[in-house]
């Protein structure tokens, strides 16, 4: 660890603002001197204790809780006070500058702690490993029920879990090709014998469903970008304010009233969706130098998106000029979307439509036919995005996922991939093979920030017998 890794830290640990209740938190090795310092009397490990909190000059700052765990058993691993009081900004700043005075004496080295320092050193002292220390941070983000379970199921180390039988199982496949390379003069066969090629299909199997698993994870995290475009008028910010079910738009008969993007974070089945609201698409010499700001705006969005709304007009959807628009940005849109974006067309003013939707939807298979303003198709539009979003699974049992963890089961899949082929030729091709296998472990590893040289050697050895 680095030297700045043994200071004692300390931070106020509650939100800023006003609250009923104001943590400030002290970790460290050895602060016990500290903690008689500060209080002026020892405390109970892991017991509540009120008292009052004082100033140099034994003037009462505040009076609450305190809580000491001394270390190992306690968040970081190391020792931890807790000083629990009244959730008034100024109290709290000095009750931390109090801390640092008395740290001056008896603990020199105590300093503010860095964001996130905390479960840091939790992670360091092997109180968590690193899904689960990213967990915390995802539980404290998440913003839907579902969400905050998985995350809470990722703290408490399913994921983790997965991670690991996945390793151990790598792991003894290592251990087979390792053989066979350092013990080519024994005429045994590890691989055949051990089964190393149905190993590494059942390794693959099980590697794809955590991905699948993953995949639901990252989507409860990260939730997906939709943006609501087409051209003006058509209804989409009121189809922003039904689906928000808040009116977050204005919405008016005149062309290009939104002129900016505007955001919202709706829930789908505990689905994360965060919906965009643009400005009307349109390429007309009315168009004033602000709108026309504003539609730059909106293809940039639209080209950042996770699923692309084009919404229509069933009212206008007989105009020349209208379709002829349509056209055009349908165009633009197969031009400037990234691969794999999906185009929902979604087709508003149902109920003022006058029985055209079976025209107007006619080439278009999958487009749905809704009334923003009377919420018709809403719910068949809401289910559609969640197919779009590849939500498959009610959030039972899912643990929380990142990008980067998405990016180390792809490494992981592909070593293996590489790494099946090379087995049906082992006689020629087994150091690559060990090659590709430890590659495959190291990417796994990283999920949890455990990899090291000696994780393979330690398992190796364990198993050898007594004299070998």
């Amino acid at each position: 660890m680095l030297p700045r890794h043994h200071d004692p830290i300390v931070a106020i640990a509650t939100a800023p603002g006003r609250g009923g209740v104001g943590i400030v938190r002290v970790s460290g090795r050895g602060l016990a001197p500290f903690v008689q310092a500060l209080l002026g009397r020892a405390l109970k490990p892991r017991e509540a204790t009120y008292l009052p909190f004082a100033d140099a000059a034994g003037q009462t700052l505040d009076q609450g809780l305190a809580l000491w765990f001394p270390g190992p058993h306690s968040y970081t691993g190391e020792d931890v006070l807790e000083l629990q009081g009244h959730g008034g900004p100024v109290v709290l700043q000095l009750l931390l500058a109090r801390c640092l005075e008395v740290g001056r004496d008896t603990v020199p080295a105590l300093r503010p702690a860095r964001a996130g320092e905390f479960t840091e050193r939790a992670f360091l002292n092997d109180k968590l490993d690193l899904a689960q220390a990213e967990a915390v941070a995802d539980l404290i983000d998440a913003s839907t029920e579902v969400a905050a379970r998985s995350a809470s199921r990722s703290l408490a180390g399913v994921f983790s879990s997965r991670i690991h039988g996945l390793r151990d199982a790598l792991v003894n496949l290592r251990m087979l090709v390792e053989a066979t390379l350092d013990f080519p003069e024994e005429d045994i066969d590890f691989l055949q014998k051990a089964d190393a090629s149905g190993q590494l299909q059942r390794l693959q199997d099980a590697l794809a469903g955590v991905q699948a698993q993953a995949r639901q994870g990252a989507l409860l995290r990260d939730g997906l970008q939709v943006v609501i475009a087409g051209q003006p008028n058509a209804g989409k910010s009121s189809l922003l304010n039904a689906l928000a079910g808040a009116e977050l738009a204005i919405v008016t008969p005149v062309a290009g009233t939104t002129r900016d993007v505007v955001q919202q974070t709706i829930q789908i089945e505990g689905v994360p969706l965060h919906v965009i609201d643009t400005a009307g698409l349109r390429d007309s010499p009315d168009v004033d130098e602000v709108e026309k700001i504003g539609i730059e705006r909106a293809w940039g969005r639209i080209q950042r998106a996770d699923a692309v709304l084009f919404l229509h007009d069933l009212v206008r959807s007989d105009e020349p000029d209208y379709q002829a628009a349509d056209a055009s940005i349908a165009a633009t849109l197969a031009a400037t979307l990234p691969p794999g974006v999906p185009v929902l067309h979604v087709w508003n003013k149902v109920d003022q439509s006058g029985g055209r939707a079976p025209a107007a939807l006619a080439g278009q298979p999958d487009a749905l036919a809704i009334s923003a303003r009377h919420g018709t198709g809403l719910e068949d539009l809401r289910q559609r995005l969640l197919a779009l979003a590849g939500w498959q699974h009610s959030g039972d049992g899912l643990f929380m996922a990142r990008e980067r963890h998405l990016q180390a089961l792809r490494q992981v899949s592909a070593h293996l991939q590489s790494a099946h082929g090379l087995l049906a030729a082992r006689a020629e091709h087994l150091d690559l093979l060990a090659e590709e296998l430890r590659l495959a472990q190291q990417a796994l590893s990283e999920i949890t920030g455990e990899f090291t040289a000696d994780d393979l050697l330690g398992e190796i050895f364990s198993r050898f017998c007594i004299g070998k």
